[in-house]
């Protein structure tokens, strides 16, 4: 993607972003309530994740999970987690728990469309060929995630954590490749349409 259409994605991302934000903030700030009355702790969470160039920021989501949870079992969420409180279930299957990733998008440090980002712990399990999709900004949808939107259903038993780092997370990484070598602003827009299709089905 060259240097116009690059600023082209980034400039349609800061207006779709701010759009979203005012335009739904009763129903943001209405989930905010609802966490914060429903289970101990903060509203927001905010969680380690590598962007673009290897650079680590936090990404905003409305919590889904007990306080403290990141301390009681490992970084990947499985079926049925019991650290995940109900509010976060409903969040978590409809994907608004990741309304507030559009903060990131307009602070720079992501884009409607790209990789999912990954934390650091998983980033350094990469090889040299899967740091590749850190040349680009992480996004909240992608290719990688419309097919694992359901991924906690493949994520069973005790050996959850390891399944994620050599099936799943492999996978999801060719796929970010692909886009990668692929991407278009016309391709952008398809896989936003196919992602609000997923949501509403």
């Amino acid at each position: 993607m060259t240097r116009t259409k690059e600023a082209t994605k980034r400039g349609i991302d800061v207006v779709v972003a701010l759009s979203l934000l005012t335009l739904g903030l009763p129903l943001w700030i209405l989930i905010a309530l609802v966490v914060v009355l429903t289970s101990r702790g903060s509203a927001i969470h905010i969680g380690r994740r590598v962007g673009k160039d290897g650079k680590e920021f936090g990404v905003y989501k409305f919590r889904t999970m007990r306080a403290g949870a990141r301390q009681q079992g490992p970084g990947v969420t499985g079926a049925g987690d019991p650290r995940v409180t109900p509010i976060g279930r409903v969040l978590r299957s409809t994907k608004l728990d990741e309304i507030p990733q559009l903060l990131n998008v307009v602070r720079g440090e992501m884009s409607l469309v790209g990789p999912r980002p990954e934390a650091p712990e998983y980033v350094a399990l990469y090889n040299d060929r899967q740091r590749e999709v850190l040349t680009m900004r992480p996004g909240i949808t992608g290719p990688a995630q419309l097919a694992y939107r359901h991924e906690e259903r493949l994520l069973v038993g005790e050996d959850a954590e390891q399944r994620y780092v050599t099936q799943i997370m492999p996978r999801k990484l060719d796929m970010d490749l692909k886009y990668l070598h692929n991407r278009s602003l016309l391709g952008d827009v398809r896989v936003v349409l196919r992602t609000l299709v997923s949501l509403v089905r």
